[in-house]
């Protein structure tokens, strides 16, 4: 063992108990740095944030679906304008068309546009060096309310600016922008960075979101060369972000409204809270689900670094080509350092924990041999953990086919992710247990300490932000150690504990926020961590193990037996945790199981049929579409190539999107052609295709450019304007065109055949779920 001087029973007894006790409070220190803060009320002073302020907003926000276009977003929109007035601000609505990349269409090879309002308010400052800017998207999908997402972030940014006005000014201007159509395709956000005159000089953005209902605010997104930026939000009033989070999301293909200021070369953060997402984008994201105290997370942070940012020189800030922090919250502060240190520190990890293994060896605590076969062997819970938390969700997954519907996690997952870091914990403990007396404890554990090492000079050369998860615990783990091996007394017994802390300190609050992040379905994720963790409090461990069952029990469990026993409690509790998981997460009117439904019909021969997307048919998806999977790309050319499940629909009387020609010039096989398409009924958006033997040389929608993709032309055109839109397309074609164009609303409770979901079944929260479409072919 590394605290090899307390071997006495009547001395080890205490020793493990104080390790216990200072891992037990580092691990609670640790989750409190990640806890929201308690909800201020009403009665909360005029110059501080208030949930209590701020939800009064959410409830008159989020009454019922808002999508980009409709009647209820106006009067949203209404909402807001009236309140920013009541402030004493003067708001002013960018009514335009945009365009951007994302959205429906865009899939099959098109592009997404919409016709935007976003709301824009300016709080002048005293003498401003450049503007800071708090954005949050005001509409929601069409089959929600939008409660949490993002109705949290834009009755924050209301909150904040009242709270900003009860105040000094600022010494720089900050810009309220709420923007539209973020749902739809980013198009707001877009249009504000592309068109409007306030965004031409840049500035330092800070977007608010939420992707659940329920856990800290975290800011997970950053501009590159983030050092001061860091900085700044190392002021907010409870920090919570990793550098490894914005390396993870920079990775991903995830958007949010920050993509487009971030693209635009805007400096910036972007937060959100993303436990609880089993309401996200769903009928169920309601006020009434929102978590309080996370709304007073987002408002106490936002509000802090707006003041913070107000005094300082913007230009400064706005650089983007700088270094990035690394950094990570810690009990009452964020812990930061340059992103110049990452390679030090982890090299430096791993010449501690070389220097322990050749120390170790020297004091003939173990043997070069045993260090080689401990090494090897480490891999087993390394891999091992990972692979068996897969399973499991599996199996929970075979006993409740419903969760595969679910957006990231089921409603109550605390006991699903409890029985991932308990099976976890299990492997390593019953790993170690086995091998402690073949191999020596003090081999174990300097295997374990060497691959975090290795991990993180490996996350040093592609994941740089994420390299402290291993290198930190790694290396105080080694320098513990280090002194433990050269000493005697109590003091190895605290450094010991001590080297623990830090590793619990680091890895326990990233376990804890990576479930809602990546969700049970890659809990494989938080089990890996977890083995870490677990790696590095080995030597802790150890202290521990000979105290459980007395030194007569230590001396009668032998090899195997030994690691049959904590093995049999894992199993016991990790069953027990899911069988009270399973218990806790019924199904029922508040909390359904989530399915979804589209309705299409071909217009051309009168034809309909019902489509999901479902993973695996959920039982009452199963009325209406079959097992099987169908490219539907053919006569909904919008879907793009994904497949799909399909079943027969009656056809309702419903009209189809016209098309039709309002100049065509040729010049030989090129014709110029203004063609306008326009709905003949209540839509969200209309599409338009073009095979792919014709070849667009150019397009114009609504006077915007839209990129050409060829073959197989189009595009998606949200909220469309009631008289149409305008399309202008020059084309290479030997004969006439033939376009496609579809429509769609949203509601399928009219439709023949339909019949209301019973209690319990709900709608799944996606952009397409309840999407009435019907489509038409022209040949012009």
């Amino acid at each position: 063992m590394l605290a090899r001087a307390i071997t006495e029973p009547a001395r080890r007894a205490p020793a493990a108990l104080l390790a216990v006790v200072v891992l037990v409070l580092a691990g609670l220190a640790g989750l409190w740095a990640i806890e929201p803060p308690s909800a201020r009320p009403t009665s909360a002073p005029a110059t501080e944030f208030s949930a209590e302020r701020a939800f009064t907003q959410v409830e008159a926000i989020a009454t019922r679906p808002h999508p980009v276009g409709s009647p209820a977003q106006d009067d949203v929109r209404e909402h807001l304008i009236t309140t920013l007035r009541g402030l004493g601000l003067t708001p002013e609505v960018q009514d335009t068309v945009s365009i951007e990349g994302a959205g429906l269409s865009a899939s099959a090879g098109g592009a997404s546009l919409a016709r935007v309002r976003n709301v824009i308010a300016t709080i002048p400052g005293t003498g401003s060096t450049g503007r800071i800017f708090l954005v949050a998207h005001y509409d929601s999908v069409q089959v929600g309310p939008g409660g949490n997402d993002d109705a949290a972030g834009t009755s924050a940014i209301l909150e904040t600016a009242r709270a900003l006005l009860a105040a000094p000014r600022l010494r720089n201007d900050v810009v309220l922008v709420l923007t539209d159509g973020e749902e739809a395709c980013l198009c707001g956000a877009k249009a504000f960075v592309d068109q409007h005159p306030l965004a031409r000089d840049g500035g330092v953005v800070l977007n608010l979101e939420a992707r659940g209902s329920s856990g800290p605010a975290i800011m997970f997104e950053t501009s590159e060369g983030n050092d001061d930026l860091v900085e700044a939000y190392s002021h907010a009033g409870k920090p919570v972000g990793t550098s490894f989070a914005v390396e993870i999301y920079r990775i991903m293909t995830n958007d949010t409204d920050f993509t487009a200021f971030r693209k635009a070369g805007f400096a910036g953060l972007n937060a959100a809270y993303i436990d609880g997402a089993a309401v996200y984008h769903g009928p169920t994201d309601l006020p009434s689900a929102m978590d309080r105290d996370s709304l007073q997370h987002h408002g106490d942070n936002t509000l802090a670094v707006v003041r913070e940012l107000g005094g300082r020189d913007i230009a400064a800030l706005e650089v983007t080509g700088g270094a990035d922090a690394t950094y990570f919250p810690a009990p009452g502060f964020l812990v930061r350092y340059p992103g110049s240190l990452v390679w030090p520190i982890a090299v430096l990890a791993v010449l501690a924990v070389a220097a322990l293994a050749w120390l170790a060896r020297r004091q003939r605590l173990t043997g070069g041999r045993r260090l080689l076969k401990a090494g090897v062997l480490t891999l087993v819970p390394i891999v091992l953990a990972p692979v068996l938390a897969q399973v499991l969700w599996f199996a929970i997954t075979l006993i409740r086919p419903e969760y595969a519907a679910m957006p990231i996690d089921p409603y109550r997952p605390g006991l699903y992710r409890l029985a991932v870091i308990v099976l976890a914990a299990a492997v390593v403990i019953s790993w170690f247990a086995l091998l402690r007396r073949r191999l020596g404890p003090a081999a174990l554990a300097i295997a374990g300490l060497g691959w975090l090492a290795v991990l993180g000079v490996v996350l040093a050369a592609f994941v740089p932000g994420g390299s402290y998860l291993a290198a930190l615990p790694a290396l105080a783990g080694a320098v513990a150690g280090l002194v433990a091996v050269a000493t005697r007394g109590w003091l190895p017994v605290i450094v010991v504990a001590l080297g623990g802390a830090v590793a619990t300190v680091i890895l326990l609050p990233t376990v804890v926020m990576l479930f809602p992040a990546l969700g049970l379905g890659l809990g494989a994720a938080g089990a890996f961590l977890t083995v870490l963790l677990g790696l590095a409090l080995l030597p802790v461990i150890d202290l521990i193990h000979p105290v459980a069952g007395g030194q007569r029990g230590v001396e009668a469990l032998r090899s195997r037996r030994r690691g049959a026993l904590p093995t049999l409690v894992a199993l016991v509790a990790v069953l027990v945790c899911v069988v009270a998981g399973l218990a806790v997460d019924r199904f029922d009117a508040d909390r359904p199981a989530l399915t979804q439904l589209m309705y299409a019909m071909d217009a051309d021969n009168g034809t309909a049929r019902w489509i999901s997307d479902e993973t695996d048919v959920q039982k009452w998806t199963s009325n209406y579409v079959s097992g099987d999977k169908r490219r539907i790309d053919d006569t909904m050319p919008a879907f793009g190539p994904e497949e799909v499940r399909t079943g027969d629909a009656q056809a309702a009387d419903l009209p189809a999107p016209l098309l039709t020609v309002e100049s065509d010039t040729r010049s030989g096989d090129t014709r110029t052609m203004t063609l306008r398409l326009k709905p003949q009924r209540q839509v969200r958006l209309t599409t338009l295709h073009v095979p792919g033997d014709v070849v667009v040389e150019s397009a114009t929608v609504e006077g915007r450019p839209v990129p050409v993709h060829t073959p197989n032309f189009g595009f998606a055109f949200h909220a469309p304007p009631a008289d149409g839109i305008e399309i202008k397309l020059v084309v290479r074609a030997a004969g006439p065109v033939k376009f496609r164009a579809m429509d769609a609303s949203d509601g399928l409770s009219e439709l023949p055949g339909f019949q209301a979901r019973p209690s319990g079944v709900g709608i799944v929260g996606s952009h397409t779920s309840e999407m009435l479409a019907v489509a038409k072919s022209y040949t012009l």
